[in-house]
């Protein structure tokens, strides 16, 4: 069976969308980012070699329309919370075209089973896909390195740990993760990826770990009970991750960690170089 060649991506933004445009784009695919008319991505440098389609997220007939004009096999979704129910309309958009693969916006902590909040939404929508009988991939990688910094209020000159912090979690540099995106969807044949789920980890540490990547610059870790007024997200996640759910390894089902599968996609990648948060975060 040949491999996929012909590649959307929704949410092409300055995260990890962007990046697997470029990662697609410099392993020669045919690559058409998908962005909303008023989006600022356009002008990306990390679009460079993609085409460029604008689409309202809403109107179902006018995402078939690109999908079937670039005769696309594989849709990756990269949204952002606040418009994951768009992806119903790129699923039915998909659906219309004849998109052989869907990869929904995961790249996060492990969604199946989950029971609240958007892992709720994100297992809603795998659901989803498969009663629309498109088969699905889904990459759980973890919190991006380059995130730590903002949930921890390192741009206040503090390091703020809720808990004890030394409970570890998965962390994974956004190029590495658009990398390994780009590589297993251009080298694995359709029976590797048609409804698999790939758990990957660029490096397992804690808190109180890369806390301490800090003490050179004179910020060290403090142990709260609260976090700042505006930190509500840092709150809940750094919540879900005292209780070890920020492993690329939990299991929803049996509500524990399983170490041993948060890298257990790292093999697909053979050879690849991970990169560490020391190196991530200039520490």
């Amino acid at each position: 069976m040949s491999l996929y060649t012909s590649f959307a991506v929704v949410g092409a933004g300055p995260t990890i969308g962007g990046r697997i445009v470029k990662a697609l784009v410099e392993r020669g695919a045919s690559v058409v980012a998908v962005v909303r008319p008023s989006s600022t991505s356009i002008a990306s440098p990390l679009l460079e070699g993609a085409k460029i389609a604008t689409a309202d997220y809403t109107d179902v007939e006018s995402v078939t329309s690109i999908l079937r004009e670039h005769n696309v096999e594989v849709l990756i979704s990269a949204v952002a919370y606040g418009a994951l129910s768009s992806q119903s309309t790129f699923a039915d958009a998909a659906k219309e075209a004849g998109v052989k693969l869907f990869v929904p916006s995961e790249f996060g902590m492990p969604t199946e089973g989950g029971k609240g909040g958007h892992l709720v939404i994100k297992s809603q929508f795998a659901d989803y896909l498969k009663s629309s009988g498109i088969p699905s991939l889904r990459i759980y990688n973890g919190m991006f390195m380059e995130f730590i910094p903002k949930f921890v209020g390192v741009d206040m000159g503090k390091f703020l740990v809720l808990g004890k912090g030394d409970t570890s979690f998965s962390t994974t540099a956004l190029d590495d993760a658009a990398g390994f995106t780009a590589h297993i969807l251009t080298s694995l044949p359709p029976t590797k990826l048609h409804d698999a789920t790939f758990r990957i980890e660029g490096e397992r540490t804690s808190f109180n770990k890369v806390g301490a990547l800090y003490a050179p610059k004179n910020i060290v870790v403090e142990h709260v009970t609260s976090l700042p007024e505006g930190f509500a997200k840092a709150t809940l996640l750094q919540g879900l991750f005292e209780q070890g759910r920020g492993s690329s390894g939990w299991d929803n089902y049996a509500d524990k960690d399983v170490p041993e599968n948060a890298c257990s996609g790292n093999a697909a990648w053979a050879g690849h170089q991970w990169k560490s948060v020391k190196e991530v975060l200039g520490l």
